[in-house]
């Protein structure tokens, strides 16, 4: 059968190419992903460059104040590195945690507290002058002990009454934020070091309503908008998970255009402070056959098994072949129709694509937003093959730092080809001797960083040896050009 792809036609900028991105582009990692796909996404496999921050989560709010952890074995083995079992009492081999690793690679790591499921004791703790005193202090000993960048919390949500919440929480809030702004900067003065405070917020205008805007916003570097979950099987109608623009159906709120002009014309939050959220996993819903369909109010958790009916990117990528493909111009997000003679015959399935991704990037760019918040990171970790936990590429964080740093998307493409595929190169980073997979004959050319092309070579399709040993250490681009496109990669010579 043959694929839709869905291109960018884009023109690469001559600005400086950078090691890191252009964008806060924050990363959160969930420590239970460790352990999927035979632990694929470990600290030795993330692509740290790729991310200004990795936000770890989750750590939960006790009741008292205190903090705990919520996977002891994870966290040790991801947070403090491999354990060396042959010293007494054991030690952790250097340069194998996640902090480590992204600290060497210029990317901070900060902690998140709270989540979907950890919520509850939130209003329990704003609410009390000891609890927030000792909660703050439970902040300062996490950044401590584990060397973290800053304190991310994701309380969902002040006021909801589903999660205990309260209509004291909205004053509370402010007060549990003010505490542990006050305090992480204290321990930052006596360490030299500045750590940083950031929030989740819902999209949901009935949510923002509980939040004292103009008080959170100078205590807090960076908000957090949840732009995403707008639509699911929640709502037992066939919708997208995180458009970009409203739908033709369903409630006009429910998108990122309309959040993020509720935050920055309503309540006057400014724009350089939010971080909107992208999804980099998908929502299916069972009993729809078309978009904005009423459905049977469920999730296809036999087609996606392995993600309970909400599957990342990455699964969704591996069960293209039972879908058709669909493009809502109108939301800008695509979405997928289960094949009617196929196993997933009657699934709809919202997500997002490079298209999608990039298009979102651009948003965010033309509307000077400080950057994204990625749900979550893994989902994007591609493999050679599924199941031969080999990491063949990253394409949505890809085309994302590619719009925040370096192109301008100037229309999209559909068009139809059996073959394409987007190109591999391994190893990257390299010493300028690396392999390129692609399934067209194409022509390579490798730009460096003041745009000048320093290379160019044919490549057949299949397995191409490239050697460019002879060009310096640094940041490059390779671009492939053939009838189908222009596809573009960074790679890095060590």
């Amino acid at each position: 059968m043959k694929k839709i792809v869905l291109l960018f036609l884009i023109t690469l900028s001559l600005k400086p190419l950078l090691s890191q991105t252009c964008k806060e582009v924050i990363g959160y990692y969930p420590n239970w992903q460790w352990y999927d796909r035979a632990k694929l996404v470990k600290p030795s496999t993330i692509a740290y460059s790729k991310y200004t921050i990795i936000n770890y989560s989750f750590f939960k709010p006790e009741a008292s104040g205190l903090i705990s952890n919520t996977d002891t074995w994870a966290d040790e083995n991801l947070l403090q590195g491999q354990i060396n079992w042959s010293t007494t009492p054991p030690t952790y081999y250097p340069n194998t945690s996640i902090i480590d690793l992204a600290h060497n690679a210029g990317t901070k790591v900060m902690v998140s507290i709270g989540g979907w499921t950890l919520s509850d004791n939130f209003p329990t703790i704003a609410a009390s002058s000891s609890k927030r005193a000792l909660f703050a202090s439970e902040c300062n000993r996490l950044l401590k002990f584990y060397n973290f960048d800053g304190i991310d919390i994701d309380w969902e949500y002040p006021g909801f009454a589903d999660h205990s919440g309260t209509a004291n929480d909205k004053q509370n809030f402010t007060l549990l934020l003010q505490q542990i702004k006050d305090s992480i900067t204290t321990l930052g003065i006596q360490y030299n070091k500045t750590y940083k405070l950031s929030a989740c917020f819902s999209a949901d205008p009935t949510k923002a309503d509980d939040i004292e805007w103009n008080n959170i916003v100078p205590i807090l570097d960076m908000i957090n908008l949840m732009s995403y979950d707008f639509f699911g099987a929640f709502d037992c109608k066939a919708n997208h998970n995180s458009p970009l623009y409203a739908p033709t159906s369903g409630d006009p709120n429910f998108n990122i255009h309309s959040s993020f002009n509720m935050l920055t014309t309503t309540y006057n939050v400014p724009s350089n402070k939010i971080n909107i959220g992208t999804a980099f996993y998908g929502r299916s819903q069972t009993g729809a056959t078309t978009l904005h369909q009423t459905t049977n109010c469920g999730e296809d958790a036999v087609t996606f098994s392995l993600d309970l009916g909400t599957p990342q990117y990455y699964n969704v990528v591996d069960k293209l072949n039972l879908f058709d493909y669909h493009w809502d111009n109108v939301a800008k997000v695509p979405y997928l129709t289960g094949k009617s003679s196929g196993s997933a015959a009657g699934t709809f399935v919202s997500y997002d694509n490079k298209q999608s991704i990039g298009m979102k990037a651009e948003y965010i760019v033309n509307n000077n937003a400080r950057g994204t918040i990625i749900w979550e990171i893994t989902g994007d970790y591609l493999e050679t093959t599924p199941g031969s936990g080999i990491v063949a590429s990253t394409p949505l964080i890809d085309t994302m730092n590619y719009v925040f740093c370096h192109t301008t998307v100037t229309g999209v493409s559909q068009l139809s080809n059996t073959k394409l595929e987007e190109f591999t190169i391994y190893p990257n980073p390299n010493k300028g001797l690396f392999n390129l997979k692609h399934n067209e004959n194409s022509t390579l050319y490798v730009i460096d960083t003041k745009g000048v092309t320093v290379h160019t070579q044919k490549i057949i399709e299949g397995e191409n040896n490239i050697n460019v040993s002879n060009l310096s250490q640094g940041l490059y681009i390779i671009k492939l050009e053939n009838e189908i496109g222009i596809f573009y990669k960074k790679f890095v010579i060590e």
